[in-house]
């Protein structure tokens, strides 16, 4: 095996190199420096390169009027304040999303498995899905405030 070889596989094996997207069509699509423009950094870390904001930094996290919050990179509705709950995890967190909104695959780049959820429409990364949320659905979606915009009601 080439060098070459080895270091994609292995960063492959690891979840290296990942980025929003990547390898998948999406209904919204733009160049990276498209991305660039319309996102600030932390927006463009978070939505495009599959970063994590700092907890209890989004204003969304205390956000607590009916509306619906957006994917910020193709206004696609994902969430309904009807589900949204305090997860006291410093993220805005939901018991499930709106039917058709999010796509979801597995996230191995923290020594385990988990549920890595993107918008279905651009790919812009919005966090992840856990097991540990209130009923009716038993799942916690941990979403960073920093790939949504809220409208109200």
């Amino acid at each position: 095996m080439n060098r070459r070889l080895f270091l994609t596989a292995s960063a492959a094996a690891f979840g290296l190199g990942r980025g929003a997207g990547a390898a998948q069509n999406f209904e919204v699509t733009r160049s990276k420096a498209e991305w660039q423009a319309m996102l600030t950094d932390l927006e463009y870390k978070v939505m495009r390169e599959e970063g994590t904001e700092r907890a209890f930094t989004s204003p969304l996290n205390d956000e607590k009027r009916a509306g619906m919050f957006h994917c910020k990179g193709c206004d696609l509705a994902l969430y309904s304040s009807e589900h949204k709950y305090d997860s006291g995890t410093g993220w805005p967190s939901f018991w499930q999303a709106q039917a058709d909104a999010i796509e979801t695959k597995p996230d191995r780049s923290l020594f385990g498995v988990r549920t890595e959820c993107h918008c279905r429409r651009c790919g812009s990364h919005m966090g992840h899905i856990f097991d540990d949320g209130p009923r009716p659905t038993g799942k916690r979606h941990c979403i960073n405030g920093v790939s949504l915009t809220f409208k109200a009601a």
